[in-house]
């Protein structure tokens, strides 16, 4: 009897542990995907930055 206890209590800590690192696993994924995002966002708002600095600089150069 203790010895089907003690496999069955193995068996919970082994499911266990491999529910914690397909979380661990899941958490990585999620944690990469949000910094792509960034960034992606990032890359835009500096395109138009920079697209609106090249409109200034011809605005000015036009007006000169």
């Amino acid at each position: 009897m203790t010895t089907s206890k003690n496999r069955s209590n193995e068996m919970d800590l082994m499911n266990e542990d491999l529910a914690r690192a397909q979380m661990s696993v899941r958490l990585g994924e999620a944690q990469q995907m949000r910094r792509a995002h960034h960034v992606a966002h990032a890359r835009r708002v500096s395109r138009k930055a920079e697209k609106a600095a090249r409109q200034a600089r011809l605005a000015l150069a036009r007006a000169i």
